[in-house]
């Protein structure tokens, strides 16, 4: 399973490990990811998707998987993810019409 947010795509970085002497080792800083439930309103059913921390703050923040998904760039999301936004967007535009 991969370090990736589904939501965001934010990854592994790597950086270094700095010692006293100045000695400097490669290391990876490994983002905060928590595998969450979240809702969607539009379609009435749950997901369970592996997002980071940052991105559930955001979530709540932009008011539900619904618009967070309407307004992230399609190359962020994952495959799960796209499949996701692409079932809102139709459900949206059946409710609309």
């Amino acid at each position: 399973m991969s370090r990736r947010c589904e939501l965001t795509g934010v990854g592994p970085l790597v950086g270094h490990n700095v010692s006293h002497s100045n000695i400097k080792t490669k290391r990876r800083f490994l983002p905060a990811l928590a595998t969450t439930t979240l809702q969607s309103e539009a379609l009435g059913q749950s997901f369970r998707l592996r997002i980071t921390n940052g991105a559930l703050r955001t979530l709540d923040f932009r008011g539900g998987l619904d618009v967070f998904l309407m307004k992230a760039k399609d190359e962020e999301l994952s495959p799960r993810a796209l499949k996701i936004k692409k079932q809102v967007k139709a459900k949206l535009a059946t409710q609309a019409a």
